[in-house]
């Protein structure tokens, strides 16, 4: 980092010509006044790897851990979540309870709602703490987010998981690479990635010139709207902006407030400054009203359903148009998919279909990449849907409102709405001439939201079951014709308006290169011979086009530079003698 001549005598003043008795006198108080010591030092990050997952093996100490870690979530009634506005927990306001999926008539959490004035205060919050915030070195704010890593790898890595698996519906392992090593990769490489941001600096100057690049925070606020199904995401949503200097109102999915608490609790311990995340669960609505209407509106950073994102996109644009704000939102959103494996005939169909399963059930399809179409050839169809139907029925369920129920594969949707739209999509589909409920389609909610992992066949490759994206374990099947691969590369390009993710399970490499090109714009995470879930921070940067969102690639140092507004800075060092050019000449 650069360092100006007073700052080095100011340092060579001090170390040589006072004594030490003179050190807190008057004149060195303003000198530590002047001078911002903090930077007199450029800080490389520690090194990164991605966070290694717990087994959770049988008879693993772990799972003793775990279950501390549950009782410790549920033994005295519900959590009470308070707002957190500047620091401030305010507890006296009206409580919407989450429920334990697993087991409905257990209230986890009782969640205070944020009214008018409350989102009012935290947007005051939020642009009051920003100068001090934005103010601090960068790796002072690193500092944080490193810590918060280191904490809930240790201290709170069970509280973490039991959090996860009991509001969210999760088993242990999905729990333990969302909850744990998702998130602490988020915060770790987000701290490499901000300090090569900051590093990337113009590449010439000219003589007498010194060029340079800042890396200014938004100059408004961040509105973070963060999802129930990963708890990772929230974090990254809050955390990415904030590392830059932003400050941020946190707008809390209703179906994942323990975690989100939670997290919450390790950032304050962390070390982060009151006002810098403000946390306002509350009717969704009307927490977004109050923020998109206000000026300092810079940013949405968004995870959640394509029509959401596209109200959200359209009161923003309205706004604009009415000269609401001081500059143009940034807008930063993933979405919704409806993503493809394409088997050919040349695949492993063992792989394929194994892969499918995983692809499709793992956490009961609720996540935005979970496999829901898949294309079979004929010539491949009976010994896909053999393998697959055949561990379907093997399928243990995961219910996470007694130990017994901790080592199932499978657990509930996330809420009753879940539950009433995937059961009816799979009530229609027993009366559709052109669907077949090929395995599973049971599904119950007298203990909690079971939906039993389902693969559908339809005899019509436009069937809407192709297009729509359902959010659980449904995945539906279309069987063709081998000749007719080509065919059906483009058909899955062009039939739904998603491009999130998507596989091609082959072994002809022409195959393979012929998927690849059809559909470049189908999918913004491709995988071959892999299943479309399962993207790690740092090596599968993610985030689709199309409808499926703005594709600024979280887990990369993409999606940080939407948070900073840089600025050029041009010192020029030579003083003019005369206005004309050489050019000038009479």
């Amino acid at each position: 980092m650069f360092r100006s001549p007073a700052v080095a005598s100011i340092s060579v003043l001090r170390r040589t010509l006072l004594p030490l008795s003179a050190q807190s006198s008057p004149f060195i108080s303003k000198v530590n006044a002047f001078v911002n010591f903090s930077q007199l030092a450029s800080f490389k990050p520690p090194p990164i790897k991605n966070e290694p997952t717990l087994e959770f093996s049988k008879g693993s100490l772990e799972w003793d851990y775990l279950k501390e870690g549950i009782l410790q979530l549920t033994d005295n009634g519900p959590i009470d979540v308070p707002l957190v506005i500047g620091g401030q927990k305010i507890y006296d306001r009206e409580v919407v309870p989450q429920v334990n999926p697993s087991n409905k008539k257990q209230v986890l959490a009782n969640a205070r709602q944020a009214t008018k004035d409350d989102v009012q205060n935290a947007i005051t919050a939020a642009k009051d703490a920003k100068n001090k915030w934005m103010s601090m070195p960068l790796h002072e704010r690193s500092a944080v987010f490193l810590k918060a890593a280191d904490l809930i790898s240790t201290k709170y890595r069970y509280k973490m998981l039991a959090a996860t698996m009991l509001g969210q519906g999760k088993n242990v392992f999905q729990a333990e690479i969302d909850a744990v090593a998702e998130l602490i990769d988020f915060f770790k490489f987000n701290v490499t990635y901000a300090s090569e941001l900051y590093s990337q600096q113009p590449l010439e100057s000219a003589p007498g010139v010194w060029n340079r690049a800042e890396y200014r925070p938004l100059e408004g606020f961040v509105y973070a709207v963060t999802p129930f199904n990963f708890t990772a995401i929230a974090a990254n949503l809050i955390g990415a902006p904030a590392l830059m200097g932003n400050t941020v109102v946190w707008k809390p999915s209703a179906s994942a407030i323990l975690s989100n608490y939670v997290l919450l609790e390790v950032l304050e311990e962390a070390g982060i400054p009151a006002g810098v995340i403000n946390f306002v669960p509350g009717e969704p609505r009307l927490v977004t009203d109050e923020v998109l209407d206000d000026p300092c509106f810079s940013a949405l950073h968004f995870t959640g359903s394509t029509n959401v994102f596209k109200s959200l996109y359209s009161k923003i644009s309205s706004n604009v148009n009415k000269d609401i704000y001081r500059e143009f939102p940034r807008l930063v959103g993933e979405t919704g998919g409806k993503n493809f494996h394409i088997i050919h005939p040349s695949a492993n169909i063992e792989h394929a279909a194994l892969s499918t399963l995983r692809g499709s059930f793992e956490y009961q399809g609720q996540k935005c990449s979970a496999t829901s179409r898949v294309f079979v050839p004929e010539s491949k169809w009976e010994q896909f849907k053999a393998i697959l139907s055949d561990n379907m029925n093997q399928i243990q369920q995961t219910n996470i409102s007694s130990s017994s129920g901790f080592h199932g594969f499978v657990g509930p949707v996330i809420h009753q709405q879940s539950y009433d739209k995937l059961s009816k999509v799979i009530e229609d589909a027993e009366t559709d001439p052109e669907l077949e409920i090929v395995s599973g389609g049971k599904h119950s909610d007298s203990v909690g939201f079971f939906v039993q992992p389902t693969l559908l066949r339809t005899s019509n490759a436009d069937h809407e079951y192709l297009k729509t994206e359902f959010f659980g374990p449904i995945v539906t099947a279309y069987v063709y014709s081998d000749a007719e691969f080509s065919t059906i590369l483009h058909k899955i390009d062009t039939s739904t308006q998603y491009g999130l993710t998507g596989s091609i399970f082959a072994c002809d490499r022409s195959a393979i290169v012929e998927a690849e090109e059809t559909l470049r714009y189908a999918a913004g995470n491709f995988y071959i011979n892999d299943k479309s879930t399962g993207a790690v921070v740092g090596q599968q940067w993610f985030g689709g086009a199309r409808m499926s969102g703005t594709n600024d690639k979280a887990g990369s140092a993409n999606i940080l530079s939407r948070f900073v507004s840089i600025r050029n800075i041009k010192e020029n060092f030579y003083e003019l003698k005369d206005y004309k050019y050489p050019s000038n000449f009479d």
